[in-house]
């Protein structure tokens, strides 16, 4: 009997399982996929050209809003839910409309979708988005580099465009952003390791990646995103937890999977957070995963010249993600305000223009700073109105990159940087050498 499936997603993890557990798989039909989290996905299709002999005309790509319709008009077996940084109760929400509709509801083990590599591979993941991967991920690196080792970056899915044009992706140089179309989102990602110096990849078929990869590496880092599991075996599993956030390390899917299954867990943030929830998360991971050994790390901010900040109303753009799905309502450019003394935070509500008027409907609990969507040309488009519209003495810039680069701003703006920074012993050098065993 061949079951009939729904595949739940963003755009990232879906096609991933896809590709290692249904593709070319006779037990099953997959249906279709369906979207949520990420802009404009719905409406597309998974192409025949990766979808393999089973789908010759691809997989239909729907709006998880219609869910429980459907399943039961497509009289479908099994919904495998594959996306992440959702909480525990709106998983079990989601299995609730597939079982009443008369589904299976399934989550995929997370080894069970984990490529296994010829190189040493070191995942870099987290309990939440916004935890701060991206530049534990950078630190990693470096320690690498100065230990002799040819290093690529391996960069969970961010597939918004021509997936047919994006099965293997190759970065290097700053051309390659622009040969690729990269939206805002991805250029937060490539580039800062582009500008270290380092080759990333990504795309859609993930094992097509990591065998590219390895022909010039000697190790790979996994750069994972949201708060998703490894899309490949670790040697070393490195899970960053966020003390501004206490109690979401356990609160999250898959967030918690990956504290159960870290072999390091960081403490990030222990600079601006308060120590009782340092402590508190400390012992959540003891609780939880006694195994894992801690480390305690800052997120260091610096900002280009400083006293310009003394004094000004601001409008502050904080990483997209982090505010929307991550769920914070203020991120670096919140806490560079006050610590180099703004007079205060101008709140852009006023002054949205479209999407961003959506966004900030989507997720209400965005405090008084802008999210730097970039999802698309819309979302850049809207994001460039939104800032010129916004009466403000200066604008911080707390994305992962300098987003005013890609935008045309009539306003003076400041970009904040933040880098890893040991806290304290062990060292985040010491581990990993005590552990690769070089």
């Amino acid at each position: 009997m061949v079951e009939n499936v729904i595949i739940m997603g963003a755009a990232g993890r879906d096609f991933h399982n896809f590709n290692v557990y249904f593709r070319d798989n006779a037990r099953y039909n997959v249906v279709c996929f369906t979207a949520t989290q990420i802009p404009d996905i719905e409406g597309r299709r998974y192409p025949a050209e990766l979808a393999g002999k089973l789908y010759p005309d691809g997989v239909s790509i729907y709006s998880d809003e219609n869910l429980f319709d459907l399943v039961k008009d497509n009289k479908v077996d099994l919904v495998a839910f594959s996306y992440s940084d959702v909480p525990h109760a709106e998983v079990m929400h989601k299995a609730s409309i597939v079982t009443a509709a008369g589904a299976d509801f399934i989550i995929i083990g997370a080894p069970y979708t984990m490529l296994t590599s010829e190189k040493k591979v070191i995942s870099v993941c987290a309990v939440r988005t916004g935890c701060g991967k991206s530049q534990t991920s950078r630190k990693i690196i470096q320690i690498l580099k100065k230990m002799g080792k040819k290093v690529v970056v391996i960069r969970h899915p961010m597939p918004y465009g021509d997936l047919t044009r994006q099965v293997v992706q190759r970065f290097e140089v700053y051309e390659d952003l622009k040969r690729h179309n990269c939206t805002i989102e991805e250029r937060e990602e490539y580039e800062p390791h582009i500008r270290m110096g380092t080759v990333v990849y990504a795309g859609v078929d993930y094992e097509k990646i990591l065998r590219e990869a390895e022909k010039e590496a000697d190790v790979i880092v996994w750069d994972g995103g949201n708060n998703d599991t490894p899309f490949y075996k670790p040697d070393i599993h490195i899970v960053i937890l966020d003390p501004h956030r206490p109690g979401h390390e356990t609160a999250y899917h898959p967030g918690e999977t990956n504290l159960m299954l870290a072999d390091v867990a960081i403490i990030n943030k222990v600079d601006s957070a308060v120590p009782e929830n340092v402590e508190k998360v400390r012992k959540a991971i003891e609780k939880n995963n006694p195994r894992a050994q801690i480390i305690l790390a800052n997120s260091e901010l610096t900002a280009e010249s400083p006293e310009r900040i003394r004094g000004k109303h601001v409008l502050v753009i904080e990483d997209g993600p982090t505010l929307t799905h991550g769920g914070m309502e203020y991120g670096a450019g919140f806490i560079a305000a006050q610590r180099f003394g703004a007079a205060g935070l101008i709140d852009p509500r006023p002054y949205l223009v479209g999407t961003l008027k959506e966004t900030f409907q989507t997720y209400p609990a965005i405090g008084s700073v802008l999210p730097a969507m970039g999802y698309g040309r819309q979302q850049m488009q809207d994001l460039q109105e939104t800032i010129n519209k916004t009466e403000c003495d200066l604008v911080l810039s707390a994305t992962p990159i300098d987003v005013m680069r890609l935008l045309s701003i009539n306003k003076p703006s400041i970009q904040i940087s933040y880098e890893y920074q040991d806290n304290s012993e062990p060292t985040l050098e010491t581990v990993i050498k005590d552990r690769l065993r070089y």
